[in-house]
């Protein structure tokens, strides 16, 4: 395995990906010397990259009829946003990880994430429950791996009194997320999938799944 740069996890390898129509090139990333994932890094994809995936989401989810979209921080913030654009929404509700000086009454949700080391928490700012309550929500985020933040962020919305009647992402990878979300992975519509990756220590190969 050879990175991009002395020390960095990003290899040279990279995995094609047809998103809605669109090719994207993922550069694989050594988690563990075995253990690889394809990172797709939504904010550096450009503007054109998240208005055409905004549309597309909003394709599947239009017949749910949301009224409000959730995204959590940080990189599901462009998701929530082109999807609201693409429905006609004006406002969304974007869950915050890191404390803020009006969040101090924040409802909280401790979640974990493959990409992000030891447990973060999703805060609600209370403002915005009025915006959840007894409304449709579809919730949104760039990928679902292990399935841990999707499943706070839906939590967090129920306990705000929304009804969650969606959940979209771009890319699904592999299938832990499933187990994870229980009832709720019938909920999840996606533009494309990735699987994970084992290597050799030369070349990195995709894990065979079971469908």
């Amino acid at each position: 395995m050879t990175a991009k740069r002395p020390g960095s996890p990003v290899t040279t390898q990279t995995w094609p990906v047809d998103v809605a129509g669109l090719s994207v090139d993922l550069p694989i990333v050594a988690i563990k010397p075995d253990f690889g994932i394809s990172l797709m890094m939504v904010i550096d994809l450009g503007v054109r990259f998240g208005e055409h995936v905004g549309r597309a989401l909003a394709e599947k989810l239009a017949p749910l009829e949301p009224e409000v979209i959730v995204g959590a921080a940080t990189l599901g913030i462009p998701v929530a946003i082109e999807v609201s654009r693409a429905m006609g929404l004006d406002r969304y509700v974007i869950l915050q990880k890191s404390p803020k000086i009006h969040l101090s009454d924040a409802l909280v949700q401790p979640i974990t994430s493959i990409t992000s080391k030891g447990e973060q928490r999703l805060l609600l700012d209370q403002d915005a429950v009025p915006l959840l309550a007894g409304k449709r929500v579809v919730v949104v985020d760039d990928v679902i791996a292990s399935g841990s933040s999707l499943k706070g962020s839906v939590e967090l919305v129920r306990r705000a009194g929304g009804r969650v009647v969606g959940i979209g992402v771009i890319l699904t990878e592999a299938r832990e997320w499933e187990a994870v979300l229980g009832d709720d992975a019938k909920l999840v519509q996606h533009l494309a999938h990735i699987p994970q990756f084992t290597s050799d220590g030369a070349t990195w190969t995709a894990i065979p799944e079971t469908f």
